[in-house]
């Protein structure tokens, strides 16, 4: 029988897989991260004076939350397990904070413990965040950035909350905006370079480790 009558012959084991199709999600993740801390970081810094303190709940749910959590899924598909772990792992962060916010804060028995859990939260995620900076390393420089920046403004802000200092949380507010800021041009530059025809491109820098 030749080989075109035989309906069963299989591709050959060099054929390359088709690509996936997906586009990069990760400006996206990065995008939605950025704009949540920024807003609750600018509440802890003491910036919402003439607002409700509360303008971070809902983009926790829908952006921080929601699209960043998208972002992960589809960094799945584009079998980048580190993009993967990032954004779905944070993106359920925000939709977790949001849900204790609106669920479990208004039934706190006082505002310290209500700080507690928040101490504790942080806690757990600046634990998981610290292995990601490690291996954030092998990626780029901006992204390295944003997990520094990061782990500096979990650890600021569970000491502040278990110690119930004010100061304390409000410079880690200071420190989440600075860690907004760097998402943002992170998010950028994966804009600029994901623009097929595009002659702007920001630098995201080397990896430190290559």
């Amino acid at each position: 029988m030749s080989v075109s009558e035989d309906r069963t012959v299989q591709p050959s084991p060099a054929t390359t897989a088709p690509a996936s199709g997906v586009a990069d999600p990760a400006p996206l993740g990065l995008a939605a991260f950025a704009l949540t801390t920024f807003l609750l970081s600018a509440a802890n810094a003491g910036w919402m004076t003439k607002a409700t303190g509360d303008a971070w709940l809902g983009y926790a749910l829908a952006y921080g939350g929601f699209a960043q959590l998208l972002a992960g899924m589809w960094e799945f598909r584009n079998r980048n397990v580190f993009g993967a772990t990032a954004f779905s792992t944070y993106g359920g962060f925000w939709i977790g904070l949001g849900l204790w916010a609106l669920l479990v804060a208004p039934k706190a028995a006082s505002a310290g413990a209500a700080g507690h859990d928040i101490a504790w939260i942080l806690l757990a995620f600046a634990i998981f965040n610290t292995y990601m900076l490690i291996l954030s390393t092998q990626v780029n420089m901006a992204v390295f950035l944003v997990f520094l920046t990061l782990e500096l403004t979990e650890i600021i802000l569970f000491i502040g909350n278990f110690a119930g200092s004010s100061g304390t949380v409000k410079f880690g507010g200071y420190v989440g905006i600075v860690t907004a800021l760097v998402a943002w041009y992170a998010s950028a530059a994966g804009v600029s370079n994901g623009i097929t025809a595009g002659k702007l491109r920001f630098p995201a820098g080397r990896p430190l480790i290559s």
